[in-house]
């Protein structure tokens, strides 16, 4: 079991100086770009899947080594809109560190770091939520889908979008890579940036979506329905931490169709072409390279195939995070600084949202500025 409560007090806390320049107007007027900036976050709900891995955490580390400025937070207080077992979300908490490090997340190059030690987010979640509407929120894609079965619903569940929102504004996020059937929880950040802005004054950029493929992967057993842990067949979904052996079971597994070759056909053939899709997400293949390549081979066959190239990309990614969950200092050591960061960031961001809606009227540094300005 890891222990986090004694070990995040030992870490040593720095401070980080953070450059955030104004925004600027040219001679005509026109304001100048928003600098780009990636953002995404991850609930803490323990291990991860290889549709997780493929349509997301695959792509972030794609966008670190492209060299882009990401941040990357896991969101612990999302996982509130239905509370776990305190112990269990700890433990969640370090084996997603873990697993975001083991797939290749760098600490060097990306801002890794958890949600509820920037209090920030809940105070602008606050602050955006007089933004809104109870209306809007109700119509939203995941709150219809998390309550159609709950006869009392949580507060929580209607502010999580609002909170979400928070998280990517925080940041100035222009980009926020996302999977396809994620677009539409996007919409109320993109909507708020507007209405803050229009109210207050150019604060927040309108972030636009980077639509990750993975994010297409379906359930082996079912592949009508997306690829879910929560599936109550275990061999619906292949798991970064399974064995070689259990790779290899749930692939041969997997349903797919009567007819023998192999093509990619996502209509007619959904079970095949899942297949194709998980072989050219780990091999870098392309569609079309790995259809030639099968040729003459039946679906048993093919299936071989697409379980050797699956065990191969994820052996070094099991590996690492086997060493990674042994090591809980280091674990905690790579949030608590990640988080110092965020929180510079954060505290630049909501002390001008403040300035700008009038909460700040003892701000000691914006005081000095007015009497200094009164005496000239």
């Amino acid at each position: 079991m890891f222990v986090f409560r004694r070990i995040l007090p030992l870490v040593p806390r720095r401070r980080y100086e953070i450059s955030c320049p104004k925004q600027t107007f040219s001679s005509d007027s026109k304001p100048a770009p928003w600098p780009r900036k990636v953002f995404s976050g991850v609930q803490p709900t323990g291990a991860l899947h290889i549709g997780n891995y493929l349509g997301a955490v695959k792509r972030w580390v794609e966008l670190q080594e492209a060299g882009e400025d990401v941040t990357y937070c896991i969101v612990d207080l999302h996982s509130m809109t239905l509370p776990p077992e305190p112990e269990t979300l700890r433990n969640n908490t370090l084996q997603m560190t873990a697993t975001l490090l083991a797939c290749g997340i760098d600490p060097s190059k990306s801002t890794l770091f958890l949600q509820s030690a920037v209090p920030q987010h809940a105070e602008l979640s606050w602050i955006l939520g007089c933004l809104t509407t109870m209306a809007r929120l109700t119509h939203l894609p995941q709150y219809k889908e998390k309550s159609a079965n709950m006869k009392e619903i949580p507060l929580g569940l209607y502010l999580y979008p609002v909170l979400q929102a928070a998280d990517i504004m925080l940041y100035k996020a222009t980009h926020v890579p996302v999977g396809e059937d994620q677009i539409q929880q996007l919409q109320l950040a993109q909507s708020l940036s507007r209405a803050f802005n229009n109210k207050y004054g150019r604060t927040f950029p309108f972030c636009e979506t980077l639509v990750n493929d993975g994010s297409r992967l379906k359930s082996l057993r079912d592949p009508a329905k997306k690829m879910s842990k929560s599936d109550p067949d275990p061999k619906s979904c292949i798991m970064l931490i399974d064995s070689p052996d259990s790779v290899l079971e749930k692939v041969k597994k997997s349903l797919t169709d009567f007819r023998s070759e192999v093509t990619f056909e996502s209509q007619e053939r959904p079970g095949v072409s899942n297949l194709i899709t998980i072989h050219s997400l780990v091999s870098g293949k392309s569609v079309e390279e790995i259809c030639r390549e099968a040729v003459g081979k039946n679906t048993g066959q093919y299936k071989l195939a697409v379980a050797e190239a699956l065990i191969e990309h994820l052996r070094p990614i099991r590996d690492r995070l086997e060493r990674y969950t042994r090591d809980v200092g280091y674990l905690a050591s790579v949030i608590e600084q990640g988080s110092e960061r965020a929180r510079a960031v954060a505290e630049i961001t909501i002390d001008e949202v403040k300035e700008k809606i009038g909460v700040d009227c003892f701000n000691m540094e914006r005081l000095r500025k007015n009497v200094r300005h009164e005496n000239k």
